[in-house]
């Protein structure tokens, strides 16, 4: 299997071979059984205080009284207090710290999720499906680019070099979409939700890998640290990907 190989201006420059994962199946029952058990092996344990609710002296006053039968303060009149209806009390079904919340899956179907992600990279119309932008029809995935790529040390120059392949209407799409997150997470330190756009592959050391990661939705990795979650977030597979000539040789022990 071949791909194109495009300098930073857009344009073609011949051919390489690309590595034998990109001939994988794909996969998405997999991919998504992959990427919920690494999401669900990041999780921490949480739960209250096994005493939460039941720091209080109380007792029960029995039957007969005419009074329902919960346990109320020894001091502090009638109120009642450490039973899951009360107020301050306990509750009723919390969350267990001690739950084990991680998700088991063999190294070999991991494997095949890794190299099934990596091949829905190279199929236009599921990156396509995903909802990325590519204007210009003449691009071939995956995109492989020219070492240049590796030398850009400023945000504005990966801005022409995108423009230069019709592709930054889809930062533009992940900077109008990001918006304030539903839920408690916009009290955690993460307001806000931006959209995934380009995952730019790069060898350790780039000076791209600053300059990309700048922009809105888009992930610079190097080929030891890409995970099955840059190519398919949240299992949705094809993900818009630029690599490097470099960084796609490195990619042939995948």
């Amino acid at each position: 299997m071949k791909a194109k190989i495009y300098n930073v201006k857009g344009e073609s420059k011949g051919k390489i071979d690309l590595p034998p994962a990109f001939s994988e199946e794909v996969r998405p029952d997999v991919v998504k059984r992959a990427v919920e058990a690494s999401e669900a092996n990041k999780k921490q344990p949480y739960g209250p205080s096994k005493d939460a609710g039941m720091r209080h002296a109380t007792e029960m006053q029995g039957i007969g009284q005419g009074m329902a039968r919960v346990q109320r303060l020894t001091q502090g009149g009638n109120r009642a207090a450490a039973t899951p209806q009360t107020r301050g009390g306990r509750r009723a079904h919390p969350p267990k710290p001690e739950k084990d919340l991680s998700k088991k899956i063999n190294k070999k179907e991991r494997a095949k999720a890794r190299r099934s992600a990596l091949a829905a990279t190279a199929n236009i119309d599921l990156i396509k499906e995903r909802g990325h932008r590519i204007e210009n029809d003449s691009i071939e995935t995956p995109l492989v680019v020219e070492k240049g790529i590796e030398d850009l040390d400023k945000t504005k120059d990966a801005v022409e070099l995108l423009k230069n392949f019709g592709l930054y209407s889809d930062i533009k799409r992940a900077k109008k979409g990001k918006n304030i997150r539903a839920g408690k997470g916009k009290r955690r330190n993460r307001k806000y939700r931006t959209p995934k756009s380009l995952l730019v592959v790069l060898p350790e050391g780039s000076k791209g890998l600053d300059a990309f990661s700048n922009l809105a939705g888009v992930s610079a990795k190097t080929p030891h640290t890409l995970t099955i979650e840059d190519l398919s977030p949240g299992g949705d597979l094809g993900r818009l990907t630029i690599f490097s000539v470099k960084a796609l040789n490195q990619l042939e022990d995948w």
